[in-house]
């Protein structure tokens, strides 16, 4: 089980911290040959060295800017001919801000697409078509339970992530006779810097603190699911449950969202 991913080359986006770091270290600890990225080069290099030494084998780490698709096909340029053919893709980088859909910047809109759904499906593609050519691989993106169900002051976030989830069901269906497995992973708040930079006042960390998800837990899902065939990964179970239900009874989805109760933002 510990060498259940020998050979196999992955490459993580989002990999500097958070659940990102948490999913570099479960797949070294299993044998994988981890591609780590990121923007930040000084905690990449951390990272990376500590997976070295889990994995034993060799680990590398990459700069680069999803919104910046000529930075995407350097990516994957340089990977495959320094690495070799990347077997599973974790599209994990996201960025997000809270803020009433009123008051947003589009600039801010624009970079939650480039990096949340464009730069995603961008790398997807290249990484794929590799893929095909050797009929295998694995890719898992990593969206958010807000792209199943939209709150107040998180409108753009949560249609960047719509748009990703929406994206994967389609890609699924088309990948599936080329042997190629997709997952969609949902994760509810989770105890990483990502809600503190979405939320500085930090009062939505505060509320949800009694269903913040533990990253270096949720990793060790995600990472098992490899191989499976894995349709979806959902957490907490309380907004699974809640995303299920919506569709159903819109109307009072949309009156219970609003209330206090859940809405914490």
């Amino acid at each position: 089980m510990k060498k259940r991913l020998l050979n196999q080359v992955i490459l993580i986006t989002g990999a500097s911290t958070g659940l990102g770091e948490q999913l570099v270290y479960c797949a070294a600890q299993r044998g994988a040959t981890i591609v780590a990225c990121a923007r930040n080069q000084i905690r990449l290099s951390q990272v990376i060295k500590k997976a070295h030494q889990l994995s034993g084998r060799p680990a590398y780490s990459y700069t680069v800017d999803l919104s910046d698709p000529e930075q995407i096909e350097q990516l994957v340029a340089a990977v495959t001919k320094k690495v070799g053919p990347i077997t599973v893709l974790i599209n994990n980088a996201g960025i997000g801000q809270f803020e009433n859909a009123l008051d947003i910047k589009l600039t801010v809109m624009e970079k939650m697409f480039r990096v949340n759904t464009l730069g995603a499906i961008y790398l997807t593609q290249l990484v794929a078509l590799q893929m095909v050519a050797y009929h295998q691989g694995t890719i898992i993106n990593v969206a958010s339970q807000a792209g199943k169900i939209a709150t107040p002051k998180a409108s753009v976030y949560a249609a960047s992530k719509a748009a990703l989830i929406a994206y994967s069901n389609s890609l699924r269906l088309e990948l599936r006779p080329r042997n190629i497995r997709v997952t969609t992973v949902n994760p509810g708040p989770m105890a990483t810097d990502f809600i503190k930079k979405a939320d500085q006042s930090g009062k939505y960390a505060q509320s949800v603190a009694k269903i913040m998800l533990d990253p270096e837990r949720f990793a060790r899902r995600i990472i098992a699911s490899i191989g499976r065939g894995t349709r979806e990964i959902n957490a907490p179970a309380i907004m699974e449950v809640a995303a299920r239900f919506y569709p159903l009874f819109p109307e009072l989805g949309d009156w219970l969202v609003s209330r206090p109760v859940f809405n914490r933002k």
